[in-house]
């Protein structure tokens, strides 16, 4: 028989699941914070949630610290408890949010990482025309071409393309759908592949198949894309995210355009889209530090 502090994360996951819509990694991501809490909770005799108290929450997020969780992961699990117990007030649980002050532990803020246009030219200059690679070239195309994220790839119908206007619906974060403009060139390689999909014995609407005529799965996805890339010789290690933020980078660097660049990357926040102008900050400094007079480092007058 479950605790009744696992009973009320069961109604919340629930909650998720049926009225959030959220995806099955954050539904995943929720439990599994939420059960390590639950075992601190225990050690702490803490029976019901109605007991916690900021204090406690401080010695919960100290015991996970213990355990050797990195900050982010430790975040993670404060954003989820945070989420918990709001979701309690909500529903009449709990009077306030015992966590809603306590700190989150500043996180390592890691830059991504991108490949450069001539790189991204060299990868898709595939010109083989057999099926498999005609479907890759297509995947690769869409997928920097409208920048999207690689569960709004595979998650991509026949009839989320408009061909006429270059166009496709994705279903982002949040089951939030969004307009994605594609390009001329990943238009014609969906011209090339819709008339090979067939052969493939597709079972349903699926825009992109594995051989089997499923669905093709995340996990295809990644691993065609790094023998693409070792295929092409590519220096850096290719993957679905890393051509996301490419896509982010370069289209920047390009227009400049901060607000565009949120809207089609499918951000709500644009805080998170703002990290993009750090990568060309960061660019602008390295340019700066090697041709400046005033820059050079080491030298003596």
């Amino acid at each position: 028989m479950s605790s009744p502090l696992q009973s009320a994360i069961d109604e919340f996951l629930r909650y998720l699941k049926v009225e959030r819509q959220l995806s099955p990694l954050t539904q995943s991501n929720y439990a599994r914070q939420l059960a390590a809490l639950v075992i601190i909770a225990d050690e702490m005799k803490i029976s019901a949630w109605t007991q916690l108290e900021p204090t406690q929450v401080r010695t919960m997020a100290a015991r996970s610290r213990r355990t050797g969780l990195s900050a982010s992961s430790l975040a993670l699990r404060l954003s989820a408890l945070r989420s918990f117990l709001d979701w309690q007030v909500s529903q009449g649980m709990l009077c306030a949010n015992p966590a809603k002050g306590i700190a989150t532990p500043r996180k390592t803020r890691h830059l991504p990482k991108n490949i450069d246009v001539d790189e991204v030219n060299q990868l898709l200059e595939i010109d083989f025309d057999d099926p498999l690679s005609v479907r890759d070239r297509a995947m690769l195309e869409v997928m920097y071409g409208g920048g999207l994220r690689l569960s709004e790839l595979v998650n991509l119908d026949c009839r989320h393309i408009d061909m006429a206007s270059g166009e496709v619906w994705v279903m982002g974060k949040g089951s939030k759908e969004r307009r994605v403009p594609i390009g001329r060139t990943a238009v014609t390689w969906l011209e090339h592949w819709l008339p090979l999909r067939v052969s493939f014995g597709c079972e349903d609407d699926a825009l992109f198949l594995s051989t089997r005529g499923h669905r093709i799965s995340a996990r295809n996805v990644q691993k065609r894309f790094a023998q693409w890339g070792i295929r092409q010789g590519v220096a850096s290690h290719i993957h679905p995210h890393k051509l996301r933020h490419s896509f982010a980078t370069h289209l920047l660097e390009s227009s400049g355009d901060l607000r565009a660049v949120q809207e089609l990357l499918g951000h709500a926040n644009l805080a998170t889209t703002q990290i993009y102008t750090h990568l060309d900050f960061q660019h602008l400094a390295s340019v700066y530090d090697a041709a400046h007079p005033r820059a050079k480092r080491g030298k003596k007058t």
